[in-house]
């Protein structure tokens, strides 16, 4: 049988940055009629060799094939030029303009914005896309601006497409769409690439895998020959049990108690109406919703960072009194033992200083029990030294400035330091955004240890399948409001997804 000849033939690729090897040596084939997956642990070196492959960067050594002739690829336009598209985690869109606007725009020639209308509802129509070209970005969910910059780069010619955690922030009907539109694409005969952490999403929709470890090549395999076990294995390089921990709740009591809570943001959008719930000690409450539904101001309000239009937040000691948080700061707050562990897109921009090293961040939450010139500066750098070998904190040191660690790594730091203040509340979003499965498994046994004390976790995740694993009960928010409170033990994946996006359900 003859051999096929790889779409991307990448060839002893290294890319050094400084002292740091992202890439050694990796070897990759992507072929056409073909959905590839690309997996490996945080600083694997995934999205360093697809940016290289799309122009973003550029390699220190090796050799990319096209079709089996070797090309240089300097910038994102020569990749486009190959049919090399990349649909980033964070959209490029501008949110002012029209979805054709957008798809047209920095494209030479004249604008021809009719005939680009057309050809957008041909490319949505042979692949099954859903997206209207004369609708403002802003008017968008999240899933439509993401079929956007997909339509982008097909309508630029791209037959190489490379996703990057395509399904991060999407509901699981937005998932099954999605993963219909890929199969078309593949089918059509384009190579697809999706870097993702989610297993079971490399099981449902790819054909292949590829494994990268350490910046290394590490393998690939058909996806029917393998499992979820074995990949993460060849990731990690040692065993990762896989199954999440749910440790029954302890004597749970109230602890914090939500009255119709209505919050508005700056320019006087309701982003919570009316929401009412209990977070118990000793139980994990999950949150979930599609992005921008009011997690993030439910979170920031509880912790004194959000201004709150009307409603009640009410903290509950062990002795059954209770006091109202609205209206005191959020150090009156955090004394009080709440702890808001956020972690943003830009991490360092949430509570941590990008040029102090871990021990003096640590300090950032102990300072004011110190005079002045004498603050205890040892019992931080005890923690941090603690809290590094605990959460495997990739870092030459405690002393290393924070800016100079992997995302990953700074995300660990941001959670580790809340959980090592030893709170009775534990507000925790997006706390294994983008975390490989080693790293999301840490944390996880790490909020559970917190609910196991008697902790009060609200948590707010991304991904369905680890809040009905995780969470003992499920707060559904949809538009700002309740849709629904159900249990995490026996709740259905799809019944939650339709409740984040239509109001109705069950409440508990």
């Amino acid at each position: 049988m003859e051999e096929r000849i790889p779409a991307v033939a990448m060839r002893d690729i290294t890319k050094r940055f400084g002292s740091v090897v992202a890439n050694d040596k990796c070897w990759l084939n992507i072929y056409r009629g073909e959905i590839l997956a690309l997996l490996g642990e945080n600083g694997s070196g995934k999205t360093t060799l697809m940016n290289m492959l799309s122009g973003v960067y550029f390699p220190d050594e090796g050799t990319i094939a096209i079709d089996g002739k070797q090309v240089v690829i300097r910038s994102p336009k020569d990749a486009f030029d190959l049919g090399i598209g990349m649909i980033h985690q964070h959209f490029k869109l501008v949110d002012v303009l029209t979805a054709a606007e957008n798809i047209v725009l920095g494209l030479p020639g004249k604008l021809d914005l009719k005939g680009a209308t057309k050809k957008i509802r041909e490319i949505c129509a042979a692949y099954g896309f859903e997206v209207d070209p004369e609708q403002k970005i802003y008017d968008m969910s999240v899933s439509q601006k993401q079929t956007v910059e997909i339509v982008k780069v097909l309508y630029r010619g791209a037959d190489i497409l490379i996703l990057d955690e395509p399904t991060a922030v999407l509901t699981p009907q937005e998932i099954e769409k999605l993963f219909a539109v890929l199969r078309n694409m593949r089918d059509d005969g384009k190579a697809v690439v999706i870097i993702t952490h989610k297993m079971h999403e490399v099981e449902e929709l790819s054909d292949r895998v590829a494994v990268l470890r350490k910046g290394q090549f590490s393998g690939d395999m058909l996806t029917k020959n393998t499992n979820a076990q074995e990949m993460t294995n060849m990731m990690v390089g040692r065993p990762v049990v896989l199954n999440i921990e749910r440790p029954e709740p302890v004597d749970p009591k109230p602890r914090i108690v939500v009255k119709n809570l209505t919050v508005r943001d700056q320019e006087g959008t309701v982003k919570l109406d009316g929401v009412s719930f209990t977070a118990n000690s000793g139980e994990i409450l999950g949150i979930a919703g599609v992005s921008g539904c009011g997690q993030k101001e439910l979170l920031e309000a509880i912790a004194g960072l959000q201004k709150v239009q009307s409603g009640s937040i009410r903290y509950i000691e062990d002795d059954g009194s209770s006091e109202e948080l609205i209206g005191k700061d959020p150090l009156s707050i955090q004394q009080m033992g709440v702890a808001l562990s956020f972690v943003p897109e830009d991490r360092l921009g949430m509570g941590l200083v990008g040029n102090m090293d871990l021990g003096n961040n640590m300090m950032l939450r102990s300072y004011r029990a110190g005079h002045g010139v004498f603050t205890n500066r040892k019992a931080p750098y005890k923690l941090a030294r603690q809290m590094v070998d605990f959460l495997e904190i990739a870092t030459p040191s405690v002393e290393t400035p924070v800016r100079r660690l992997s995302g990953g790594n700074v995300q660990k730091v941001l959670v580790g330091r809340e959980i090592a203040n030893a709170p009775s509340v534990l507000l925790t979003a997006y706390a294994v955004r983008g975390l490989d499965i080693n790293s999301s498994y840490l944390i996880y046994d790490t909020i559970n240890s917190q609910k196991m004390r008697g902790v009060a976790v609200i948590y707010v995740g991304e991904d369905l399948d680890v809040l009905l694993e995780l969470a003992d009960r499920i707060l559904v928010l949809c538009g700002g409001k309740v849709s629904g409170i159900v249990p995490g033990r026996g709740a259905k994946k799809r019944d939650v997804g339709l409740m984040m996006t239509k109001l109705g359900g069950a409440k508990a």
